[in-house]
């Protein structure tokens, strides 16, 4: 049976069903970064699952924040800090 060429697929009738704004854009940020930073509550994951099915621009925010931390972890070489300069710190943080 051929569907036919005027019939939507899948794909376009979930993009029409999703937003395409996001009204609290700043709220889901904070969301994303403790996600990202694996610092959410359950409740803060939860919510995002349920918003980011729905929601083009958060979907999106998401998959840069994470591209840009993976980018960054790849690149960053980890160095312990001598002894001397944390004897340093601490002397003058306590004095």
């Amino acid at each position: 049976m051929n569907a036919s060429s005027t019939t939507p697929s899948v794909t376009e009738v979930a993009q029409k069903q999703m937003k395409h704004t996001c009204e609290h854009h700043a709220e889901c940020m904070k969301i994303i970064q403790a996600i990202l930073d694996d610092e959410a509550s359950e409740a803060e994951k939860d919510h995002f699952r349920e918003n980011m099915d729905k929601c083009i621009p958060c979907i999106e925010a998401y998959r840069l924040e994470k591209c840009i931390k993976d980018s960054l972890t790849l690149k960053i070489v980890k160095k312990p800090c001598p002894e001397s300069i944390l004897n340093t710190i601490m002397s003058k943080i306590n004095s």
